[in-house]
């Protein structure tokens, strides 16, 4: 397993996320290629598995989901997902306790 690549961009910390909706749970199952692994049980219609990425990295990071947006691949499996107010390492720490 590979580590996460987390990059900054201004105030914010950027994940790159690889998604499996329909999944069997809602759940970070892992890292591969710089990307973090994530599994929704959403289908991936009318923004379904998009809602449920920001309240899975909601939950797991423990911050409001008002700090997270997806920055790129709204209708793609591949995704940066932003957050804003944590330092890289924050983000990095609370990725690592759930990996």
């Amino acid at each position: 397993m590979s580590e996460v690549t987390l990059s900054t961009n201004k105030d914010t910390v950027l994940i790159p996320v690889r998604v499996t909706p329909r999944g069997r749970a809602n759940a970070l199952t892992g890292a591969r290629n710089g990307a973090l692994i994530l599994s929704v049980t959403a289908p991936p219609a009318e923004g379904q598995a998009n809602s449920a990425v920001i309240q899975l990295l909601s939950d797991a990071l423990r911050c409001p989901k008002s700090a997270l947006g997806i920055r790129r691949g709204e209708k793609s499996r591949d995704k940066v997902v932003s957050v804003a107010g944590f330092t890289l390492e924050e983000v990095r720490s609370r990725i690592a306790k759930h990996l």
